[in-house]
C-alpha cells in the first residue's frame, strides 16, 4: 500500500509546523485565554472536531491538530507512549506560539493523553474536558463476559482485508452525512483520509494494556483544575451486537462508574452523562453540550 493522500499533500485546513523530525498539523483561530485544545480519539483527526473548534473560537483561541502518525502530520511508529504524545503536543503549542495556559479536549483515547499531559505539565493545564474517555482500570469494571468478548474479538490490523468497493460506497454515504455541516473542500479531504487510513485507529491502541494503562495508573495525581467528564450516554452499537442487554447494561454501568471517578479526583470535577449519545461522535451529535461545557471551563478557569 502507498501512503494515505493526507501524508503527502497539504492538510485543507491549518499548516505544518515542523516538529523534532516531523511536521504536525495545527489549525488555530480565535483569540483569548485558555487556549483550548483538542485532542482526538483513536481514529480520529483533528478536522473531525472542526465544528466545536470553531464553536470555541468565538470566545477564545481554539485549537484542533494531528499527532505523528495520523491524519495530515507525518508519519510515526504505532502505538506510542502517552508520555510522548504529550510531549509533542508541547512542543508544536510552543512552536505554533499558542499562548497558554490550556485548556485540554480530549476525546476518548486523547483523553488518556490529555490525563498524562495534566501529570507532566500541570502548570500549563487551565482545565480539562474528557469526552467519553477511556480509563486504565476499564477492565476491572467491565462483566467478565464482555472482557472475554473484547478479548476474543480483537483485531488484527496487518492481516485485516482491504474494504471492498460496496463498504467504501457505504462508508462515504455515511461520512458524507456526518461531515454535512463541514466546508464542502475539508469534507472531502476528511472522507478520503477516513477511507485511506482506518487501520489506524486499531494500531494506535495495540498497547493500552502493555504501556498506557500503567502510564497514568504511576503518572500521578492530576492538577487542581475545573474538570468535565462527558458520558455518552447512548447504547454502544458494537456491544449491542454480541453482548446481552443485561451485559452490556452492566458494562455501561462499570464506564459510567470510572468516569464519575474521574471527576471525583479533583476538588472542582463534574461528570455530565449526555442521554443517547453515542462515544466516536459525541461531539458532533451534541455539539452544543460539548460547547457548554468548554464555556464552564473557561470562566472557572
Amino acid at each position: 500500500m502507498g501512503r494515505p493522500a493526507s501524508e503527502t499533500t497539504a492538510p485543507p485546513l491549518g499548516r505544518l509546523y515542523d516538529v523534532g523530525e516531523r511536521r504536525l498539523m495545527l489549525h488555530r483561530s480565535g483569540a483569548g485565554g485558555p487556549s483550548v485544545v483538542f485532542l482526538p480519539g483513536a481514529g480520529l483527526v483533528g478536522l473531525d472536531f472542526l465544528n466545536v473548534q470553531e464553536g470555541a473560537a468565538a470566545f477564545a483561541t481554539s485549537v484542533l491538530y494531528d499527532r505523528g502518525g495520523t491524519g495530515w502530520s507525518t508519519s510515526a511508529p504505532l502505538p506510542r507512549r502517552a508520555a510522548e504524545v504529550a510531549v509533542e503536543l508541547r512542543d508544536l503549542l510552543r512552536a505554533a506560539a499558542v499562548p497558554g495556559p490550556f485548556l485540554l479536549v480530549g476525546h476518548s483515547l486523547g483523553a488518556f493523553y490529555a490525563r498524562r499531559y495534566a501529570q507532566l505539565f500541570p502548570g500549563e493545564v487551565a482545565g480539562l474536558l474528557l469526552l467519553d474517555p477511556g480509563h486504565e482500570d476499564i477492565l476491572d469494571h467491565m462483566p467478565a463476559q464482555a472482557a472475554e468478548l473484547a478479548e476474543r474479538m480483537r483485531p488484527d490490523p496487518a492481516r485485516m482485508p482491504e474494504l471492498t468497493d460496496e463498504q467504501r460506497r457505504a462508508a462515504r454515504e455515511a461520512y458524507a452525512g456526518l461531515y454535512a455541516k463541514w466546508p464542502a473542500p475539508v469534507r472531502e479531504a476528511l472522507i478520503g483520509h477516513h477511507l485511506a487510513s482506518w487501520r489506524t485507529s486499531l494500531r494506535e491502541t495495540e498497547n493500552f494494556e502493555t504501556e498506557v494503562y500503567d502510564e497514568l495508573r504511576g503518572g500521578g495525581p492530576l492538577p487542581d483544575v475545573p474538570l468535565i467528564v462527558l458520558t455518552a450516554g447512548g447504547a454502544n452499537p458494537y456491544w449491542a451486537k454480541f453482548m446481552p442487554e443485561e451485559v452490556m447494561r452492566e458494562a455501561h454501568d462499570g464506564v459510567r462508574a470510572l468516569h464519575a471517578a474521574i471527576a471525583r479526583s479533583v476538588p472542582r470535577g463534574r461528570q455530565r452523562v449526555i442521554e443517547g449519545a453515542s462515544h466516536q461522535y459525541l461531539h458532533v451529535e451534541r455539539a452544543e453540550e460539548v460547547l457548554r461545557a468548554i464555556r464552564n471551563l473557561t470562566a472557572a478557569a
